[in-house]
């Protein structure tokens, strides 16, 4: 049989292929190496991320008269005054004015009513309608937590253990906290006799209507009764009122007119603000409010 021929390859196309194969070699082998260092190389953290960490926190005390600000690492508080009329979205417009040149990244109010994880759970009686279910974290564009103003000025009164604020106001205001949980009560609800309540005979209408003398001898008769009935190992005094109550025993201190800022500030777990001589926290800082 014939056999096939072979057909014959030159020398020079064998080195042409072998060059062209080599090089195609050597740039996949970059390819690789490049694929693998942009994976294991780690995104450089910037600035803004760290930052965000710092709270700046806008403690807002909303009264029957005054509305106070106070930004942490200020000296100096603000205030505006409210009304009857006052509306949230009026409230807002007037903090957000007043607050211009103030640089914060999450607020704290304190709320003349009872409240809850969403907010206000009740209309206030001084202040104008709308506050239920009035959305303050989209119109301030900030974190929010809202709580009742009491239990604010409680928290920054508190140092360990078990303390009872009463706060002697426009009505009664009052709040227990036990080893950094914080317990809204509602004080003023307890009858006082057939007509009234504790509330109604300890507020400001009172004060006017019974006279000073009159008003401070009921005042420490629920106080005295309120020590006993929650076995607290001293009650904090606070409100615009309690400079009335005269000296206080051993057990009993009024609040000073810094605490409600401060209780805004822990309540984002921020300590800023200095303590009197007397006091010395302990707690853990997580607060639970109940």
């Amino acid at each position: 049989m014939p056999r096939k021929k072979t057909a014959k390859v030159s020398p020079r196309a064998l080195t042409s292929k072998t060059a062209t194969r080599r090089k195609a070699s050597a740039k996949n082998t970059i390819k690789t190496k490049n694929t693998r260092n942009t994976k294991s190389t780690p995104k450089a953290q910037t600035p803004a991320a760290s930052a965000s960490e710092e709270k700046r926190v806008l403690a807002i005390d909303i009264g029957g008269t005054n509305v106070k600000l106070l930004l942490n690492g200020q000296i100096d508080s603000r205030k505006f005054s409210s009304s009857k009329e006052m509306t949230p979205s009026d409230f807002v417009e007037k903090v957000k004015s007043i607050t211009q040149d103030w640089d914060y990244n999450c607020i704290s109010i304190g709320y003349p009513g009872l409240t809850g994880a969403n907010g206000p759970l009740s209309e206030p009686g001084n202040l104008g309608p709308g506050w239920v279910a009035f959305d303050f974290q989209a119109a301030f564009e900030v974190p929010v937590k809202i709580m009742n103003d009491a239990a604010m000025q409680a928290l920054g009164s508190y140092e360990g253990g078990r303390m009872l604020f009463l706060g002697f106001g426009t009505g009664l205001g009052s709040t227990l906290i036990c080893h950094s949980t914080v317990i809204s009560l509602e004080l003023g609800n307890i009858r006082w006799n057939d007509t009234y309540t504790s509330g109604e005979m300890l507020g400001r209408r009172a004060l006017k209507k019974l006279g000073r003398k009159k008003w401070r001898k009921i005042a420490w008769k629920f106080i005295n009764s309120a020590i006993k009935s929650f076995n607290a190992d001293y009650i904090v005094v606070g409100g615009g009122n309690a400079k009335l109550l005269g000296n206080l025993p051993p057990g009993v201190r009024r609040g000073h007119n810094q605490t409600a800022y401060r209780g805004g500030f822990r309540l984002f777990g921020v300590e800023d603000m200095p303590r009197e001589k007397h006091e010395t926290l302990e707690h853990d800082k997580n607060w639970r409010l109940l």
